[in-house]
């Protein structure tokens, strides 16, 4: 009985630290649009990690406007010589939602 009682228990906090760790729809967003094949939240993959993304920008009121226009028509020279390609196929909104989940990131 008691091992069926620590079973529950464990059971119980699994499930609560996955809806802890449910994403944000800025993160799931960014998955199915195709963001991580280029990004990470925390290291330098071909772009910047978001983290870092999210520091340099972190107070600049400008910011969210002007990195929704660079992740619609891409960019170049901010973080290297790589360009980030245009996504002109993902919707403003959603756009605008990533950059609002980056820029929270801490």
């Amino acid at each position: 009985m008691k091992s069926v009682a620590i079973a529950l228990a464990a059971a119980t906090m699994f499930t609560w630290g996955l809806a802890a760790r449910a994403a944000d729809p800025g993160e799931e967003l960014a998955k199915n649009s195709g963001c991580l094949a280029c990004h990470t939240v925390d290291k330098k993959l071909i772009g910047p990690a978001y983290k870092d993304i999210a520091n340099k920008y972190r107070g600049d009121k400008a910011a969210p406007a002007a990195l929704a226009k660079k992740v619609k028509e891409g960019g170049k020279g901010v973080w290297g010589d790589i360009p980030m390609t245009p996504n002109a196929h993902v919707k403003d909104a959603d756009i605008n939602t990533i950059v609002t989940w980056i820029l929270s990131l801490k």
